[in-house]
């Protein structure tokens, strides 16, 4: 099941007003009062959701609680719920069928599987009134980036190609949080999240996954030390 926590930003977007009656898809009660006191459940995905206007058009931002990973969706459409879970869950696969290519991960995913198993546990979602202090804290810093970014190209991600570079270029981006004994890339955390709870892979195999990602790492960089000395 998909959680997405609002923030009071967030929680207005989805609202709407008919016949002086706000309509909102958001619960204001949630089940408990922090993400943490929530019964554990591998198959419960938490999202902190955010609201932000840019060059005067709706932005939602999204992280991960667990893993940080974030994405963003530029010119939103008020109040339109159905239309951001599917650009939701298309940019999630996208983005993350996309890390596994560019980082040899493939080898290890079953695609139909894997997806049939991801939607069996994510067709349903919840919407509730709740925030998050430490990932509160991380969005508010992928916004100030975006907001640097939209002004130096002068407009928003045309795409959802171009939001997904965006999203990628974050989500290497090194963070930390509770949880975490070392910084950690909020885009291997995931892929491993997402290996270990869609795919089905034991300990053995996500490390092989991160020592494969490792090893990409260490070729580009010996490729581009390379070109650069001629």
């Amino acid at each position: 099941m998909l959680i997405f926590n609002c923030t009071e930003a967030a929680s207005n977007f989805f609202s709407r007003v008919n016949k002086g009656k706000k309509i909102t898809p958001v619960d204001s009660n949630p089940p408990s009062h922090t993400i943490e006191e929530d019964d554990p459940d591998d198959l419960v995905e938490q999202w902190l959701v955010h609201a932000i206007t840019v060059q005067r058009k709706h932005v939602l931002l999204v992280i991960h609680v667990q893993t940080r990973y974030c994405m963003i969706f530029a010119e939103s459409k008020k109040a339109d719920l159905e239309g951001f879970i599917q650009r939701f869950s298309d940019r999630w696969i996208n983005g993350l069928m996309c890390y596994a290519m560019q980082n040899d991960i493939l080898q290890w995913v079953n695609y139909s599987p894997m997806l049939e198993r991801f939607e069996e546990s994510c067709h349903l979602y919840r919407m509730y009134r709740r925030s998050h202090r430490s990932a509160q804290k991380h969005i508010e810093q992928i916004a100030w980036v975006f907001e640097d970014c939209a002004a130096e190209w002068g407009s928003l991600p045309p795409d959802e190609i171009m939001a997904g570079r965006f999203d990628a270029q974050m989500n290497d981006t090194l963070r930390n949080s509770k949880g975490h004994k070392d910084y950690f890339y909020p885009d291997e955390e995931m892929m491993v999240h997402w290996l270990r709870t869609y795919c089905g892979l034991d300990e053995l195999g996500i490390q092989a996954a991160r020592d494969r990602r490792k090893q990409v790492r260490q070729e580009l960089r010996d490729l581009e030390r390379h070109l650069q000395l001629g």
